[in-house]
């Protein structure tokens, strides 16, 4: 394959980033400068990203890792996210099929998690990594029968440990009496995300060099792979494309994805005195049951609430600065209306993170042609489905023997989207009705 692209589309940090806001500042790697060349390039320093230069370093001691990041660690979408590890699947059914593939996607998952796990405690990552599970929660009697109760016997075939928790419990636990009922699972891991990442950066192995603030503008196909950036080049036999929403604009899964931009905000810490009108002693983590109707909330170590509310298209992955002012507004009048006992709570920032999607669900993973890979698009669950992807990536790469390889390869891949007009249309469309469809799930 000879060919050259040149890429338009970047990512830009806007510094809204609360996750990574209220940590201590970061020196920043070094941007790439220069011509170089390394035995394997990795574009992308997101979960997939890390995970793969990781395990390429690990597989091919002697053998040179060159990794090379738009922005900087923890500030782009990698470190914009909730903060769950998850382990299950958010649906699944009883046929037989279905089953099974959910066990393999809990197989993968908590291989990630248990990498991850590993990871935190050998290089002692601080990022309040968290085992404290989650509650996947509805606000109504509708919401309960036609959600939770088929996702808790979706949970019995699995054999997977859940319990109920009822509405006076369930405010006990998160403060609010907002919600009527949940089903909460242990296995889901809480966490500082832009801390987790900025944690695995800095513990690279030594063959590994990582360039931040190194935006790719230009990559030849031809003689092996050429980056250049502004100010410099790499070459290299190999390479593993992982920069998830980014990653069409380099020939492959083009017209695959469809991107979506999610806003949250996350309060200043509570004072001694609100935490003890809050009541609250745990960190707790909760999914709605309707992910388009419902709210996204967390408690966490640092006594901060977190609201994630508003899902929008944004193909392009830009949003106005004046929409994100609205919905932190819009943010703000949700938190007040659960948590009415804590009205002088502001909230630290509110942000924009975007998510790749898949019309069908799958992933992009796998060899895309010789000596290129991807790990891609993980469909809004990218610590677990990222980390893991990344790994196998690269072991497929170096040709080891992996089991999880298949079950990963068995998620499918991503069906061909319409043309780009269409897709915008149809997606603000269906997100639209189902926003509506659930409103009484917010």
């Amino acid at each position: 394959m000879t060919k050259t692209l040149k890429i338009g589309r970047l990512p830009q940090n806007d510094l809204t980033n609360a996750w990574d806001t209220i940590l201590p500042p970061r020196q920043a790697n070094r941007p790439l400068g220069g011509n170089t060349r390394a035995d394997w390039l990795v574009v992308g320093a997101g979960y997939a990203g890390l995970a793969a230069a990781r395990r390429l370093a690990h597989n091919r001691p002697d053998e040179q890792v060159i990794v090379v990041e738009a922005g900087q660690c923890g500030e782009n979408a990698s470190g914009r996210n909730s903060g769950f590890a998850i382990d299950l699947p958010h649906t699944t059914s009883s046929n037989l099929d279905e089953l099974s593939s959910a066990h393999r996607y809990m197989g993968l998952a908590r291989a990630a998690i248990a990498e991850l796990d590993s990871l935190i405690r050998q290089h002692e990552i601080t990022c309040d990594w968290s085992k404290d599970g989650k509650y996947h929660a509805a606000v109504t009697e509708e919401g309960t029968r036609t959600m939770l109760q088929p996702f808790a016997k979706e949970l019995e075939a699995l054999k997977e440990p859940f319990r109920w928790v009822e509405r006076e419990e369930l405010a006990a636990k998160l403060g609010t009496s907002h919600f009527q009922k949940a089903v909460y699972t242990p296995g889901c891991v809480l966490m500082n995300p832009a801390a987790l990442i900025r944690g695995l950066a800095e513990s690279l192995p030594e063959n590994v060099t990582l360039y931040e603030n190194s935006p790719i503008t230009q990559i030849s196909y031809a003689n092996g792979i050429t980056v250049e950036t502004i100010d410099g080049s790499v070459a290299a036999p190999r390479i593993v494309l992982a920069a998830n929403g980014f990653s069409d604009q380099f020939g492959f899964a083009e017209n695959k994805f469809v991107h979506l931009a999610l806003a949250a905000s996350l309060t200043r810490p509570l004072t001694l005195e609100e935490q003890r009108d809050y009541g609250v002693e745990k960190p707790w983590g909760l999914t709605p049951a309707n992910g388009f109707g419902g709210i996204t909330m967390r408690y966490t170590n640092d006594h901060r609430l977190l609201i994630r509310q508003d899902i929008r298209v944004a193909m392009g992955q830009k949003f106005s600065p004046l929409k994100t002012a609205k919905i932190a507004q819009q943010h703000k009048r949700l938190f007040d209306a659960r948590f009415p006992t804590l009205p002088a709570v502001t909230m630290e920032n509110s942000w924009i993170g975007y998510i790749c999607m898949s019309r069908n669900g799958a992933p992009m993973f796998g060899p895309v042609a010789p000596n290129i890979w991807m790990a891609t698009c993980q469909n809004g669950i990218g610590v677990t489905k990222g980390t893991i992807g990344g790994l196998l990536a690269a072991d497929m790469a170096c040709g080891r023997d992996n089991p999880l390889i298949a079950d990963l390869q068995n998620l499918g891949t991503p069906s061909t989207l319409p043309p780009r007009a269409l897709v915008e249309v149809g997606a603000r469309a269906t997100i639209g009705w189902e926003v509506w469809k659930n409103r009484r799930e917010a």
